[in-house]
């Protein structure tokens, strides 16, 4: 299990500290459930001691004992006896079940995933089909042959997260920098905090990382790696090719190897497809791909592209996380990738960006944003206004939102929420309704 610094983890509350209300120890309480629900702090998660944390937080004992205290009592930490404090699986689970509550839920916009597969053309298998196969183990530990012969020379994986998170493990130390953009994917920030690492955001425009801010990060900081992204989650800005080839160019230069996360590559609603790092940076580029994104939010199935020797060390940590995905899975998704039009249901989730868009127009004027080329979502911008407070506003008119904050290696862009626009036209058209509700009834 991962134990969580103490600088870095006091580092990662102060911020939070200084937003909140009322007294130290509910503030500190408020603030160690936020790092769970964001996923800055992953299940399992060792906490600080509490004389540590009160030491570098400057605060005393009593308070951080009051705090953990409130954590204990809402299921969010455990004492193990003669071990320490850890975030429980449950604790994770039930804070953001805050915001994804289903009995109070009746529009999810927070989850940047398509949530139904009544799009997917479904050939009629054969069950006996699926579930036969030659090795005597019932699964290959390197990926189905016949999804293999789809994707080419890869290494399977349980979905884009997985796959973020072996890359993450194959090359980042605890203490180490990891340079990300700003804002970036949740799930990237969770992976990286998880091994001990430090995300170290670097700042973007619409093409993506700036390259000048890169190569100043080098000169500060010695990084395991870089995370960026082909379609950029949340913004939907898509990673020209002349931009790729330049970060590459630095990258290669550096000697810094780049995870590229390409599992919204796919979904470019106008304008060029993205550039490939590994075009100009093949031999430490790590590239990962999913149809979660593209086809279905419930066919956890991706794969990593990556260069030797990286790819033996990758293959062996898959190995050791979960021996391999489910072979079922990949079969599946095998026959939709033969069976289905992607380019018309890209078609459709454009229809439906530019449909969440004209609601907003007109239910919500004072909200902005940029029309994103790429993606599942919008990132908007909400004037004067602390989104996590306001996230939760939503959830109680019915609507699940995803706060600016849960983005942001530094807990910046507060006045953001991203709104996926996935879901069909006639339940977004009850969403926004709801969210202008929720807006007028601010305090």
């Amino acid at each position: 299990m991962p134990t969580a610094d103490v600088d870095q983890f006091a580092a990662l509350i102060r911020d939070r500290l200084r937003h909140g209300h009322g007294p130290l120890s509910r503030r500190l309480a408020t603030a160690l459930t936020d790092l769970a629900r964001t996923g800055a702090l992953s299940p399992g998660t060792r906490l600080p001691s509490e004389r540590d944390l009160a030491r570098v937080l400057e605060c005393s004992r009593g308070a951080v004992a009051a705090a953990f205290n409130a954590l204990f009592e809402d299921g969010i930490c455990e004492r193990r006896h003669g071990s320490g404090t850890y975030l429980t699986d449950s604790g994770a689970a039930s804070a953001m079940d805050r915001l994804l509550s289903p009995g109070a839920v009746f529009a999810d916009l927070s989850t940047s995933v398509v949530p139904d597969p009544a799009h997917l053309h479904l050939p009629k298998l054969d069950p006996a089909d699926l579930l036969h196969t030659p090795s005597r183990h019932g699964y290959d530990r390197l990926g189905e042959p016949g999804l293999l012969e789809l994707l080419g020379d890869v290494l399977i994986t349980g979905g884009g997260q997985q796959g973020i998170d072996l890359s993450t493990r194959c090359l980042a130390r605890p203490g180490e920098a990891v340079l990300v953009e700003e804002p970036t994917y949740p799930g990237a920030l969770a992976a990286i905090t998880g091994c001990g690492a430090r995300a170290i955001a670097v700042p973007t425009d619409e093409q993506g990382m700036v390259p000048e801010a890169l190569s100043e990060a080098l000169s500060r900081h010695r990084p395991a790696f870089a995370y960026v992204q082909a379609v950029r989650n949340p913004t939907g800005a898509v990673a020209g090719a002349g931009r790729v080839q330049e970060l590459a160019e630095i990258a290669r230069e550096a000697e810094l190897p780049v995870v590229v996360d390409h599992t919204l590559a796919e979904v470019v609603h106008e304008g060029a497809p993205p550039g490939r790092f590994a075009d100009t940076h093949p031999h430490g580029t790590v590239e990962v791909h999913s149809l979660s994104k593209a086809l279905w939010g419930g066919l956890r199935v991706g794969w990593l592209v990556a260069p030797e020797p990286l790819r033996a060390q990758l293959t062996e940590l898959k190995q050791t996380s979960d021996l391999a995905t489910s072979t079922v899975s990949q079969r599946l998704a095998a026959e939709l990738l033969r069976h289905n039009d992607f380019a018309a249901w890209r078609d459709e989730l454009t229809r439906r960006r530019d449909h969440l868009s004209a609601a907003l127009r007109r239910e919500l004027p004072q909200w902005t944003w940029n029309r994103p080329a790429g993606g599942l979502s919008l990132w908007v911008r909400l004037p004067g206004t602390d989104t996590d407070a306001f996230a939760e506003l939503a959830r109680e008119h019915g609507v699940a939102v995803a706060p600016g904050s849960m983005f942001s290696a530094d807990r910046r862009d507060r006045d953001r929420l991203r709104l996926s626009f996935a879901l069909p036209p006639e339940l977004l058209d009850q969403a926004v309704p709801a969210l202008a509700r929720a807006w007028s009834a601010r305090s």
